[in-house]
Order: structure tokens, then C-alpha cells, then sequence
């Protein structure tokens, strides 16, 4: 039953095109046509159509995405928690369009539908379809709607190889692009298991090369082939968790070859339960397709087909997710970054696998709402002073040390910083935190700048402020950053906290012309009269933990902080003492001795 946050009862629509002799040209070289496509939408289109979003489904999904086609209906549609008024796809805000995909099987022409020519279904006569076709058709769909240019494209799975379609093959059509749980190629891996799959399915001798239509069908062979896939849907935790070794409804073996563990009865209820509502021929197109798709392939190089986009780019990874590993969504951001494009990435904490972009609810609707809010008016940001939304309570963060705000209180650096750097720069600032230094200077300094950060939590407050931060650790390196991309990198409050603190500033200096380091001086008078008076380490505003859970690493002064630039190579080119308890004159005088904290602009020695 509809209730709060839910779009309610909702009218599947069709759309037909592609009448001969118009029909769809396809990259396997046929045509086809007529061609159905099946279709829902949420919300209410905004006057000059500029809200619309096009949510695409993965292997197994359909046009259903949200609400209920009946008010009996046992289950909404398939993203009923992110898509509804308030959630993530917040339909008070957005028009929402999900269409079934081309060869599929839940009213979309497919292998399934009545092949005009012959007046049979079509079987295994129905052409090859790839990714391209599929978004070459969902143009058409959105022409129809009379949407020239979508706010966002958004799926995962098979859903995000169809947002990367988008975002290159029509970079003018698309404001921004939302990647989730998904690569630009399918592995090895991901080959085999789709490969073993479709053996399974045309093994079974129900199958009759494809003409099974009006019989039973290979209900054994496609049973077979989603408890295979179910397997790669899920993790080792989750299911270790949910099953172990437990068995089901007895507690001693029978000896023979039934399904007695609990996970194997989990795979047949899952194999039962998709054979009664998924076409077997679809699934081998669809799988086929995703084993077709490969942008590297298409274009060249991954850098040459992101080179064409001109949308703002989100990519989600999930931690747990091993039949799309974060690898692959981290290759697409490097390369996005090489690209100078705008992007924002997390790998989300989760136990859930690949299935968690159907279950990280709370992480990706802070998230994505934030990013869809800064889309839809890309000068919010210049006006506010705060994030647009709050943080979930609950969310599955692991809470890695957030190395640029564990300090309590104004951070009196940022004002200088600010002042530092020039209007209209590039800026990159390392362990940006919660992005307020970043949002200072987009606001006063109207900057082209992107975060790098390591805490989920900070991540989204970033988003929801309107920053591009990447989920990144300095510690690694920045090698997928070009050599002079920024006119700044920042590293602010952070050089104290990082592993490598002389990798951190080689890769600045050669990703940057001028690089802002600023960072507490554990020479000041009272830290040491901490240590000397009272034998403890110190805790202060700047050194606010506690020596058994501090972030510090490294113990650094001004003077150590010198000494490092002489010996590396670094010029100095201006050193600002700093200090809360004022004393100007004394503190530029003996910056070692009475600066609590201090920041420095520092470049290459040529």
C-alpha cells in the first residue's frame, strides 16, 4: 500500500516508433521496427522542462521503478526508496522517467513481441542489441516527452553503463550524469559469470533454440543462471552474516543431494521467484550487451570518450562490490580528472555487495540529493553559508579520521587562506573536510575548485554544499592529476595526520603553482610548557585528542618546518605566524615560540 514518501498508484504508458519504413538502425548493422517501449513517470514537469531526470534500470529491472500499479500491489517498484516526494529522486521537485529497455521483456519490444513479418515472436531472430540502442531508443522516448535536455541520468548496474552511454554519446543533452555500482567495460570476471549464465539457459532442453513461447520454457536454465548471478549480486560478509552454514528447517544432514543449507534454498526461492517474471531470451540479450559495452573500445581510450562529456559527473562505488570493483569507478574518475570535468566520487562503506545501490539508502540519498539540488541551480552554492541538507544519523560510514575539521571552533586560518588566494583560480584543496573552505572560496572568490577527502560523512556534506570532492587519500599519491592542473593546492590543518607528509608536498608542488599548507606548531610556549611542567603530552584547541586516539603522526614546528622546505628543495615565499590569544609583534618576532598554529605559501625552487 502507498504511504508516506511514496508516489502512490502509478499508469504504465507505451510509446511506438521506428514504423517502417523509419525503423531504428541498430550497431549490429539490421533494423528494427515498430518498436514499443514501456514507460513510467513521477512528478510533474516544470514549466520550461529543465527538471526531468531519466532513471535507468539494470539487468533484471523494468520500467516499474516507483509507487504501485494497483492499491493491492504487495510491492512498489523496484527504487521505491530513493524515487518519491522527499526521497533522493525527490518527485516534488523533479520529473522522473523510467522506460524499460530495448529487448526487454516487461512491455519494451523484445525477443518476446510479434516479429510483424512473420506474426510469431521473434525468438532468437530478434536482433543483437547493445547499450548504445538501448539509449539510442530512449532518445527517442524523451523527444516524444518533448525534453530536449535532461537535468540528470541516473542507474546502476546495466543502468550505469546506460548513464555512460549518455553522458558521451549526447553531451549536450544531459546537465549531469549519476554512475552507481557500475564501469566502462565489463572484466573477465563479470564475462564469465554472464557467459555461464547464458549457457545454463540454452543447456536446458526446454529451451528449443530460443522458440519456447506458449510452453513452460527453460524454467531449470534460467533459474540456474539467476542464482548464479545472485551470487555475484551479493558478498562474502553479507552472506556469512544472513546464512553461515546454517541449515534449514533441520538441524543434522540428510545425506543426498537436496537443498538443506540455507543459502541453497535462498538461491532456489531467488531462481523460482525470477523465472516467473523475467523472459529467458531477454536475459541473454541484455547480459550480451552488457558484455558488448566498452567505451575504451568506442572511443579510443577512456580519456578520449570523457573527453566529450559536458555534464557534471557523480560516481558511487560500494566496497563490498566485487562483480564491479571500486578499481573500476575509480579508473572513471582519474580519467574525469585528467579531463578537468567536474566529478564527485564515493566509495560508499557497505556489506551488502552489488546489490547495495538497491539498499545504501541513506548514504545515497544525502548524496544524490545534494548533487541534483546543485545541478538543477548551480549558483546555490555562491549564495549560501551553510549545507543544504543534514547529514543521515545512520549512516554506514566507518568514520575514518576526517584529517581537515578535527579541530573544535573557527578555524582562524581560513580567512587567510582566502585572502591568499586569487579570484577566479583553480584550486584543489586536500582533505577538505566538510568542504567550508572550499565554499568560502567558490562564494568570495568565485575559484574553480575540487576536494579530495577520505570520510564518507564529509564527503556528503561537501556535495550538499555544492563542492566536487573526490574520495581520495593524499598518502597515495595524486597521479592521476596532471603536472600544473591548479593554480593552489591547500592542504590545510593536514600535514600533521598524513603518513607520507613528503610525498604529500613533492605532489603538490607538481600538481600546483603555488601551494597553502598551513598547520599546528608544536613549538608553541604552551605545548611546551605542557610537556615540561607537567611530564604530559599536550592537548590544546589546535591538538584537541588525546595522545592514545590522536590523528597526529608527524610533530612538527616552524622551525622543523623550515628546515624541511631548505632541505627539499621548497622556497618559502610568505610564512604567516598565527595566534587566538593576539600578540602580533611577539608572534611574527618568535613564530616558533608563540604561534599556535601557521601558514605558508610554498612553490618549487626552479
Amino acid at each position: 500500500m502507498a504511504g508516506e514518501g511514496s508516489v502512490g498508484i502509478v499508469t504504465p504508458r507505451e510509446f511506438r516508433f521506428a514504423e517502417p519504413p523509419g525503423q531504428l538502425e541498430l550497431d549490429c548493422g539490421r533494423k528494427l521496427g515498430p518498436i514499443t517501449i514501456a514507460y513510467e513517470t513521477y512528478g510533474a514537469l516544470n514549466p520550461d522542462r529543465s527538471n526531468a531526470i531519466l532513471i535507468l534500470h539494470a539487468l533484471t529491472g523494468d520500467a516499474h521503478a516507483a509507487g504501485f500499479h494497483t492499491p493491492t500491489d504487495p510491492k512498489p517498484g523496484w527504487w521505491d526508496n530513493m524515487i518519491g516526494p522527499g526521497k533522493g529522486f525527490d518527485t516534488d521537485k523533479y520529473f522522473v522517467i523510467c522506460s524499460n529497455c530495448l529487448g526487454g521483456c516487461r512491455g519494451t519490444t523484445g525477443p518476446y513481441s510479434i516479429n510483424p513479418d512473420t506474426g510469431q515472436p521473434y525468438g532468437l531472430s530478434f536482433p543483437i542489441v547493445t547499450i548504445g540502442d538501448m539509449v539510442r531508443a530512449q532518445r527517442r522516448l524523451l523527444d516524444h516527452l518533448g525534453i530536449e535536455r535532461l537535468l540528470s541520468v541516473a542507474g546502476g548496474s546495466m543502468g550505469g553503463m546506460q548513464v555512460l552511454e549518455w553522458i558521451t554519446r549526447y553531451p549536450d543533452a544531459v546537465r549531469s550524469g549519476i554512475c552507481i555500482a557500475s564501469g566502462p567495460h565489463n572484466g573477465a570476471q563479470a564475462i564469465a559469470f554472464d557467459a555461464v549464465g547464458r549457457h545454463a539457459v540454452q543447456a536446458d532442453p526446454a529451451f528449443q533454440n530460443g522458440n519456447y513461447y506458449g510452453e513452460d520454457g527453460p524454467v531449470q536454465g534460467l533459474s540456474i543462471a539467476r542464482m548464479l548471478g545472485h551470487i555475484t549480486y551479493l558478498s562474502d560478509e553479507t552472506m556469512r552474516a544472513k546464512f553461515g552454514r546454517t541449515l534449514r528447517g533441520k538441524s543434522e544432514y540428510s545425506y543426498d543431494f537436496a537443498s538443506e543449507f540455507s543459502v541453497e534454498t535462498y538461491l532456489d526461492y531467488q531462481g523460482e521467484k525470477f523465472v516467473n517474471r523475467f523472459d529467458a531470451n531477454s536475459y541473454l540479450y541484455f547480459t550480451k550487451a552488457c558484455d558488448y559495452f566498452d567505451l575504451v573500445a568506442a572511443y579510443g581510450s577512456l580519456d578520449q570518450a570523457f573527453a566529450r562529456i559536458q555534464s557534471r559527473v557523480m560516481v558511487l562505488s560500494f566496497s563490498s562490490d566485487w562483480l564491479y570493483p571500486p578499481y573500476q569507478s575509480r579508473e572513471m574518475v582519474d580519467s574525469l580528472v585528467r579531463n578537468r570535468k567536474e566529478v564527485t566520487y564515493c566509495n560508499i562503506h557497505s556489506d551488502y555487495g552489488h546489490d547495495a545501490f538497491l539498499l545504501e539508502v541513506d548514504a545515497m540519498k544525502g548524496l544524490i540529493a545534494g548533487f541534483l539540488e546543485h545541478t538543477l541551480d548551480p549558483d546555490r552554492k555562491t549564495r549560501e553559508a551553510a549545507p543544504a541538507a543534514a547529514v543521515a544519523a545512520n549512516s554506514t560510514d566507518p568514520a575514518p579520521l576526517s584529517r581537515n575539521s578535527i579541530y573544535e571552533g573557527p578555524r582562524v586560518d581560513y580567512d587567510l587562506i582566502v585572502d591568499l588566494v586569487d579570484p577566479g583560480s583553480r584550486v584543489l584543496d586536500i582533505g577538505c573536510g566538510d568542504g567550508e573552505l572550499l565554499h568560502r572560496l567558490v562564494r568570495l572568490k568565485q575559484v574553480d575548485g575540487m576536494g579530495l577527502e577520505v570520510a564518507e560523512n564529509n564527503i556528503i556534506r561537501c556535495v550538499n554544499r555544492g563542492i566536487s570532492v573526490v574520495q581520495a587519500d593524499v598518502d597515495k599519491g595524486l597521479s592521476a592529476i596532471p603536472d600544473a592542473s591548479y593554480d593552489y593546492v591547500i592542504l590545510s590543518m593536514t600535514l600533521q595526520v598524513i603518513e607520507k607528509p613528503e610525498l604529500a608536498i613533492r605532489e603538490m608542488l607538481r600538481v600546483g603553482k603555488k601551494c597553502i599548507i598551513s598547520f599546528p606548531n608544536f613549538g608553541f610556549w604552551k605545548v611546551r610548557a605542557m610537556l615540561s611542567f607537567q611530564g604530559k603530552a599536550p592537548v590544546t584547541r589546535n591538538l584537541p585528542y588525546s595522545w592514545h586516539s590522536t590523528p597526529n603522526r608527524n610533530v612538527l614546528s616552524v622551525k622543523d618546518f623550515r628546515q624541511f622546505c631548505e632541505l627539499q628543495n621548497v622556497q618559502i615565499e610568505r610564512e604567516i605566524p598565527l595566534s587566538t590569544a593576539g600578540g602580533g609583534g611577539m608572534v611574527r618576532q618568535w613564530p616558533n615560540l608563540f604561534a599556535e598554529e601557521a601558514v605558508y605559501v610554498v612553490t618549487a625552487k626552479t
